[in-house]
């Protein structure tokens, strides 16, 4: 694929008998951000410490920037940043501290600049002589990032960089993602939160290892099989277990006092409306709405465990 920069074939991984990636395949195009989405335990965090040489797969090939990966060569590292899931930051040393500690164990020169701007960049500068054990959880994930870009890597790869973090330093820390984005960077970025690959260039949804559908996020809504009505009721995990049964319904999806049905392309809601009214319960709303990634992410899970052996 043309512009690709960085690319995932047939990867497998286990750890004994547990299988955590199998047939991974993925790309990652220049400029790009790519939101890598699924539940815990779905292979996530194995994929980066793949693509980043942290750990050999089994199986498969690793592409980086046009060339076959055989070796995890210093320069190639040096044109990857890396963040995980739980990065070491120090203490004991101040923010600006780490950012030294960082640039220098890449050997660069001169970094004095390139640490001010980072500072700047991540909103970080009023308190580059706080200690790190002493900032909020959103500035430690802000601080960890600039670690991460102190030796300005060209492709990013970051492990749910978001979680448990309050809504407004997420705010800022997207904010400070899609800058990035736009000074160039390829961005690969794993999340739980649906709601939070919506911005992304494309979405890929992996689940038990393997990845399942990736496009942008409008074609992943648009190609949804079915007709979606949302039906608002204080009976929803009664009627949730009615619509089991009603064969003509592809998917029930239950979110709270909401109900989510599936029905086929030309399935009249008046019809509906009517096979509901015997019933008895309470129908405070009845419409169609628009899929979102999650209707789609969890349509595609129940379609994998019915096609499983």
């Amino acid at each position: 694929m043309a512009g690709t920069v960085l690319s995932a074939l047939n990867l497998k991984k286990a750890y004994g008998p547990v299988v955590a990636l199998s047939s991974f395949s993925l790309s990652l195009r220049a400029g790009e951000f790519l939101c890598l989405v699924g539940p815990d335990g779905a292979g996530k965090s194995t994929a980066l410490r793949l693509l980043c040489g942290l750990e050999k797969p089994d199986s498969g090939e690793i592409e980086l920037f046009g060339q076959r990966v055989t070796r995890f060569s210093w320069a190639l590292r040096a044109r990857l940043g890396y963040l995980p899931q739980s990065f070491s930051l120090y203490e004991d040393l101040s923010v600006a501290e780490n950012l030294v500690f960082f640039a220098e164990l890449y050997g660069m020169a001169g970094y004095r600049q390139l640490i001010d701007s980072l500072l700047e960049f991540t909103r970080l500068e009023p308190f580059r002589r706080r200690l790190a054990g002493r900032l909020s959880g959103g500035m430690k994930q802000k601080l960890a990032l600039a670690c991460t870009l102190v030796h300005e890597p060209d492709i990013l790869l970051l492990d749910e960089p978001t979680t448990g973090v309050d809504p407004v330093s997420r705010r800022d820390f997207w904010q400070i993602l899609f800058r990035l984005q736009q000074q160039g960077k390829s961005i690969l970025m794993t999340t739980p939160y649906l709601d939070e690959a919506e911005r992304a260039s494309r979405v890929a949804f992996i689940h038990q290892g393997r990845i399942m559908a990736c496009d942008r996020p409008e074609r992943i809504k648009a190609a949804f099989p079915a007709r979606l009505v949302e039906i608002v009721t204080p009976h929803s995990r009664r009627l949730q277990q009615e619509f089991k049964l009603w064969p003509e319904l592809t998917d029930v999806q239950l979110f709270g006092d909401r109900l989510h049905l599936a029905l086929p392309e030309g399935y009249e809601l008046q019809k509906l409306a009517e096979k509901l009214s015997p019933l008895g319960c309470e129908i405070l709303s009845l419409a169609e709405v628009p899929p979102s990634l999650e209707n789609v992410f969890i349509f595609l899970m129940k379609e994998e465990k019915k096609s499983a052996p």
